[in-house]
């Protein structure tokens, strides 16, 4: 019986590497050559078009704004802090150690309250050898004072005895002219009485101007060691006032906003202990960033959120000096704050700058202030937005100026887009 006819590709799967007949190898490589290039350029253009498509972004994941032409209330926003106007730092007078704390942080304090009690052993001795030399010094001036009280009352005493000489020998004088001229005395006896008279009256005369100078010496004396008394008077006041200021006291009615140092500690000289400050008379303290502050003038008009309500104010102080990148701005608070405004509370600003005519505006981006550049994605209308480079002019509280890049009606997103920040364009996805 014959046998059946088996195909060799059915029978035996390794006949597939087997040469057919009509088929040459060489041939057969080229083939597989020619696929293996088309499968490769197919790959290259597939990761082309795959690295030139356009990222795609949600629509309902955007912020997108339309330009709009109109009329803008110019502004700045800062954030800060509530700051004291008024405060005192209570501080140590010397070198000295914390030997009480009277007071913590939030106690209301009157003016002579008591806030910490310090120690200075060697103050104590500074007010009582202060005090000694004060009794040597009022010592010396009473030794003086008899001293010189003597000498003065001596030369007194000089002078009024020579004025009595001086009168007698005049008298005698007088009688001895007559008895001469009658021929009762000799002229001789007569020339001696007028010439004794005129001896002691200049005697008197030279006593008398020597009590006056001594008398101005006395003055001199007495003054000079009055001077040295009040002196040591004063340095001993001011030694006890050291002394009495190791009570240290608050200065001013208010609150105790902080307390620097603890019980049993060293303080040096002038050493910050304790800020006092006026809890109902405060200021916002607001940092701007540099690049907003072109336009900003004291006097100007602003708004402050407490969080809890909103203050006018107006700005006072602008630091001259940027840090950081931010000026340090200070507005002064028009109308009452509310009740539960604290120190150091965190608080929102809006400075008015100034009101705009007929400008191209959008609403403020999440990148970019006044005065900058910025590259915002455009919708293009095709389902797609191109990055485009703007130019902010001046800033609003919820808009800004645009002074270059985009016209009216354009559309633009405003949402931070940096994580795209490697391509130009985007495809919008949804409604």
């Amino acid at each position: 019986m014959t046998e059946p006819m088996t195909s060799p590709m059915t029978e035996l799967p390794g006949l597939t590497d087997l040469p057919r007949p009509g088929v040459r190898p060489r041939t057969r490589r080229a083939v597989l050559a020619a696929a293996a290039a088309v499968a490769l350029a197919a790959i290259t253009l597939g990761v082309r078009w795959i690295g030139q498509r356009a990222p795609s972004v949600r629509r309902d994941q955007l912020w997108i704004a339309s330009v709009q032409r109109g009329r803008l209330t110019l502004s700045v926003r800062g954030q800060g802090t509530l700051v004291p106007t008024e405060f005192r730092w209570a501080s140590a007078p010397v070198v000295a150690r914390v030997d009480r704390v009277g007071v913590q942080p939030g106690a209301a304090v009157a003016a002579d309250t008591l806030l910490l009690e310090l120690t200075n052993p060697d103050a104590e001795l500074a007010a009582l050898s202060a005090d000694r030399d004060v009794a040597q010094a009022q010592a010396e001036l009473a030794r003086l004072a008899a001293q010189l009280d003597g000498a003065r009352l001596a030369q007194e005493s000089t002078v009024a005895g020579l004025d009595a000489d001086a009168a007698m020998a005049r008298r005698r004088s007088t009688i001895d002219t007559a008895m001469a001229a009658k021929g009762v005395i000799a002229d001789l006896e007569s020339l001696e009485s007028t010439d004794r008279a005129g001896q002691l009256a200049g005697r008197l005369a030279f006593e008398q101007q020597r009590l006056v100078a001594l008398r101005r010496g006395n003055a001199a004396q007495l003054a000079a060691q009055r001077g040295q008394l009040d002196q040591l008077r004063a340095l001993a006041g001011f030694r006890h006032r050291q002394l009495d200021a190791l009570h240290v006291r608050a200065g001013q009615a208010g609150v105790v906003q902080q307390v620097a140092v603890e019980a049993g500690q060293s303080v040096a000289a002038g050493a910050p202990l304790a800020r006092i400050i006026v809890p109902d008379r405060l200021q916002a303290r607001l940092r701007i960033p540099e690049s907003s502050t072109q336009d900003l003038a004291l006097g100007l008009a602003a708004t402050i959120d407490t969080r809890t309500g909103i203050v006018a104010g107006e700005v006072a102080r602008i630091d001259p000096a940027a840090q950081n990148g931010s000026v340090t701005v200070d507005v002064r608070l028009t109308a009452a704050l509310p009740k539960a405004a604290r120190v150091d509370q965190n608080v929102d600003g809006v400075i008015e700058l100034a009101h705009t005519g007929d400008v191209l505006h959008v609403a403020r981006p999440a990148i970019g202030e006044a005065h900058q550049t910025a590259a915002l994605f455009v919708l293009t209308g095709d389902g797609e937005a191109r990055r485009a480079s703007v130019v902010f002019g001046r800033a609003a509280q919820k808009d800004i100026e645009i002074a270059a890049g985009l016209s009216a009606g354009d559309q633009v997103i405003l949402s931070d887009l940096s994580r795209w920040d490697g391509v130009d364009r985007l495809r919008i996805e949804g409604p």
